[in-house]
């Protein structure tokens, strides 16, 4: 008797053990149906592309929307919505979407941006908005009579500023009494450019200068070096947009290839 009760309970110890490699692979049972712990890593993974660090109490959320997702899943497949041809649609378009975005993860992973190609393009940034940056004033009107006008008013002694605030057409400068900020020249049209750059610092265009605006008063207020980002600085963001550069690329070859009837 005691021979049969001690082999009764080693195999029952002996089941336990061989039992609980399967139980450790589940998150929750939920109406006898096991849950994978597969699914709440997939959700962690998804949070960690977004750039969201799971701290452990989002480890305790992810479990508790994993489980209420098979509460809901189950619910539904009660009532046979699986069946229906709506759903077969989305979940066509969800594999779809689900494909292409491990398309675009194996992509990049092949095709790592290098230093060298960021280095590179920062060197183009730089050389197209290297130099000097010009702090300017304006007053935007649509005809050459009230332009001069406004000139011959300010060289009495009127406040650029005021005029700006009242007469400007341009509603963004206007309000701020003309100011434009810092820029590099190449923002402006060629015209305003082209007037700007022959300022002294302090002077004001003589007479209106025309473009496809209408007519303006320049005022030049101040001239410094451009201030650029350094390299490291901007080395995340350059590296962002050379990936999403190279998978337009991809994109695009793939298409060019395809055959479309």
């Amino acid at each position: 008797m005691k021979k049969q009760l001690l082999s009764g309970l080693v195999a029952a110890a002996v089941l336990g053990t061989m039992a609980l490699p399967v139980s450790a692979q589940n998150l929750a049972i939920v109406n006898g149906k096991a849950v994978p712990k597969e699914r709440a890593e997939v959700l962690k993974k998804q949070l960690e592309r977004s750039g969201r660090p799971v701290t452990p109490e989002m480890e305790g959320q992810i479990k508790e929307e994993v489980i209420a997702r098979e509460i809901l899943m189950q619910e539904a497949q009660k009532r046979g919505l699986e069946a229906s041809a709506d759903y077969k649609a989305q979940m066509e378009l969800a594999r779809q979407g689900i494909l292409i975005q491990e398309l675009r993860v194996d992509f990049q992973k092949k095709n790592p941006v290098t230093d060298a190609e960021i280095k590179a393009e920062y060197d183009k940034f730089v050389a197209a908005n290297g130099g000097k940056e010009y702090k300017a004033s304006h007053i935007l009107v649509e005809n050459e009579d009230e332009a001069k006008a406004i000139i011959a008013s300010i060289s009495k002694g009127a406040k650029f500023e005021d005029i700006a605030k009242k007469q400007s057409k341009d509603p963004g400068s206007g309000a701020k009494g003309g100011d434009l900020d810092w820029a590099a020249p190449a923002n402006y049209v060629s015209e305003f450019t082209e007037a700007m750059v022959k300022l002294e610092k302090g002077k004001m265009t003589e007479t209106p200068v025309k473009s496809q605006f209408g007519y303006h008063i320049i005022r030049l207020d101040d001239v410094r070096q451009a201030e650029l980002p350094k390299l490291d600085d901007v080395k995340p963001q350059v590296a962002e947009q050379l990936q999403q550069q190279k998978l337009v690329k991809f994109q695009e070859g793939l298409r060019a290839k395809a055959k479309i009837q």
